[in-house]
């Protein structure tokens, strides 16, 4: 069975999309982190696929297929356009960015059909609603949270949607010079 997880960025007060969405302050603070820049490589290189809900698909999309990414960011642009990707849409039919497939059934039907192949695992990047549809659905195996030190005072959270308690077990933890914290949690049984 594939592995599903969940990689998302929040802020201290815990919400990964401000209102507007507003995506800025996930770049914050703005300094030279050479460990964070060496761990942003090395968490994004692999060979699993990416499941993304539309919105963060589009966003994703008009970024990383192009030369600006290329230039700034050349090992991460890399990686995000040679793996296959899964976008979640009811009405995304021809997607041009390469390796895309799109989900357009039942969200939770098509994530545990495709959890039953053979294959790499699976990385969430973003996509709220999916994460809260699929937590709701006990589907996620690993949730990865890089916490960003910035008070966003409004916002949306990753499990907004959810309606039961979950409790989960802290496997790994890191923390970086410029104040970002990256925690790794398992589902308790």
């Amino acid at each position: 069975m594939r592995r599903l997880t969940v990689f998302n960025q929040i802020s201290v007060d815990g919400y990964f999309r401000t209102p507007g969405g507003d995506i800025r302050w996930l770049h914050e603070p703005r300094d030279d982190d050479e460990e964070f820049k060496q761990f942003t490589i090395e968490n994004t290189s692999g060979d699993g696929a990416l499941l993304f809900g539309r919105t963060t698909y589009d966003q994703m999309e008009s970024f990383w297929p192009t030369p600006a990414a290329a230039r700034q960011f050349p090992e991460v642009a890399r990686e995000m356009n040679q793996r296959p990707k899964f976008v979640v849409s009811k009405t995304l039919r021809s997607p041009e960015w390469q390796n895309t497939t799109v989900l357009s059934g039942d969200l939770v039907s098509a994530i545990t059909q495709l959890k039953g192949t053979s294959g790499e695992p699976i990385t969430i990047l973003g996509s709220g609603t999916i994460v809260a549809q699929l937590t709701q659905a006990a589907l996620i195996d690993e949730y990865q949270v890089l916490v960003i030190p910035v008070v966003l005072a409004e916002g949306v959270t990753m499990f907004d949607g959810v309606t039961k308690m979950m409790n989960l077990t802290l496997t790994a933890s890191r923390t970086f010079r410029n104040g970002k914290a990256f925690h790794v949690y398992l589902p308790k049984a």
